[in-house]
């Protein structure tokens, strides 16, 4: 083999091992953004605590208003709505807000839901203690299923320039059919 094969074989050696790389890169990126939103609150993603650290947290006289918003996607036949579209709350207490959920079909439907908070920046002081997104919800034929949302905004939100002024956040949700729902082994379940 010349110089010049070697050269080249080198050359389509790392080529493939850079392509190889990126593929690696591309299917980290979307753990590793979810992970950035998750602890920055970046794109409206909110923060999730459990009720110990929820516990802790002092109410303030300050109220904001909480907009609720429910979507739900092509192809899941329910009704997605919030019981009440708006509450005003003091930043720091707890409260609860209830989506209602109804399938409108005549056979078994799973969806899954996502959300996002606006504006964007009071993501990382809206704190979710329990929280019906991202678990698959199997309703059956007409059945209709009240998911409740435990919330706090914290007070930080009042001691950050650029949240400061915020007077209303609006928690968004859209429900998304599942293709291939989880089945649960109800057997095994109760052992």
């Amino acid at each position: 083999m010349g110089l010049m094969a070697r050269s080249n074989a080198k050359v389509g050696l790392m080529a493939a091992a850079i392509a190889i790389s990126m593929v690696g890169v591309g299917f980290a990126a979307v753990p590793l953004y979810r992970i950035f939103c998750q602890v920055t609150g970046f794109g409206g993603t909110t923060m999730r605590v459990d009720a110990a650290q929820a516990a802790t947290v002092v109410a303030t006289q300050k109220p904001i208003v909480i907009r609720f918003d429910a979507n739900q996607r092509d192809g899941l036949p329910w009704e997605f709505k919030p019981e009440r579209p708006t509450d005003t709350v003091s930043i720091g207490a707890k409260d609860m807000s209830i989506f209602i959920a109804k399938n409108l079909s005549n056979e078994p439907v799973t969806g899954t839901a996502t959300f996002n908070v606006t504006p964007e920046l009071a993501g990382k002081y809206f704190n979710k203690i329990q929280c019906f997104c991202f678990t698959e919800q199997t309703l059956q034929p007409g059945q209709q299923v009240r998911m409740p949302v435990l919330y706090y905004v914290d007070p930080k939100i009042m001691s950050d320039p650029e949240t400061k002024d915020i007077e209303e956040i609006t928690l968004s949700y859209t429900f998304y059919p599942v293709e291939n729902p989880k089945t649960v082994d109800r057997a095994a379940e109760g052992s």
